[in-house]
C-alpha cells in the first residue's frame, strides 16, 4: 500500500501576539486533519516567516492570532508573504480574533482577503471552515501531484 506524504504547513503567530495556546489549538487540529506543521510560535516577524516558507515552500500558511491586534499585523505578513514569487500560489489564512470585537473582526475580512489572504477564519464558523480549508487545499495538492 502506497502511502502519500502528508500536506504540510507553516504555523505562525503575528507579531503583536505573544499568545501561545491557540498556536498549539491550531497545531493539533492541523495534525488531527493528517497535516505536517512547522509551528513558529509567538511573535513571528514577517521575515522569519517569509523565510521558512521560502526554504520548505509549504502547501498552507497560517497565522493565528487572539490578542485582538492581529488586523493591524496581518497586512504587513501578506505584503511580505506575496511579495515573493515562489510563494505567490501558496494558500495563506488568517484567523482567530482579528479586532478587539466580533464584528470588527468579521468587518476587516474582506480588505483581508483583497491583500492576498486565502481565507479569513473568525466567528462560530473559523474551526468548520478551517477544516474545509484543510481539505481542500490538501486535495489540490494530491491532484497537482498525481
Amino acid at each position: 500500500m502506497e502511502t502519500r506524504p502528508k500536506p504540510r504547513a507553516v504555523l505562525a503567530g503575528t507579531p503583536s501576539d505573544s499568545h501561545t495556546w491557540n498556536l498549539l489549538f491550531v497545531q493539533l487540529l492541523l495534525e488531527e486533519n493528517g497535516w505536517t506543521v512547522h509551528n513558529l510560535g509567538a511573535c513571528v516577524p514577517p521575515a522569519m516567516l517569509v523565510d521558512e516558507a521560502l526554504r520548505t515552500i509549504p502547501d498552507l500558511i497560517v497565522l493565528s492570532t487572539v490578542n485582538g491586534h492581529g488586523a493591524q499585523d496581518a497586512r504587513q505578513v501578506i505584503a511580505a508573504l506575496r511579495a515573493e514569487h515562489a510563494l505567490a500560489e501558496v494558500p495563506v489564512s488568517i484567523g482567530g480574533k482579528l479586532c478587539v470585537s466580533e464584528d470588527r473582526s468579521r468587518d476587516a475580512a474582506p480588505g483581508l482577503l483583497a491583500a492576498g489572504y486565502d481565507a479569513v477564519l473568525v466567528g462560530d464558523t473559523a474551526v468548520p471552515d478551517f477544516q474545509k480549508l484543510l481539505a481542500r487545499v490538501a486535495a489540490q495538492r494530491y491532484a497537482r501531484r498525481a
